[in-house]
């Protein structure tokens, strides 16, 4: 149950069933392969730079797909720190 808890803390990338694409997973719910990482755009920068989520993923994912990865996530920070407000 606990891991259950710490899961939804994390972010999930999935490369989609249908056509491969990789995207940010918000829901949890996109059906494909996915990897996980802590919802900081540190956590993303280190996966990028160490191919951790690629490597996850058994994909090849271009720069404009990081720059993309990183905007959702800057966008779902913004709204989380909304809501605190």
């Amino acid at each position: 149950m606990e891991n259950k808890n710490l899961k939804k803390e994390l972010v999930r990338v999935v490369k989609t069933s249908e056509g491969g694409e990789v995207k940010m997973d918000i829901t949890g719910k996109i059906n494909g392969r996915g990897a996980y990482i802590c919802p900081t755009i540190e956590c993303l920068d280190n996966a990028i730079k160490g191919k951790k989520i690629s490597r996850s993923l058994e994909t090849e994912i271009s720069d404009e797909v990081y720059r993309s990865l990183k905007d959702v996530l800057m966008e779902e920070i913004g709204k989380k720190e909304n809501t605190f407000k």
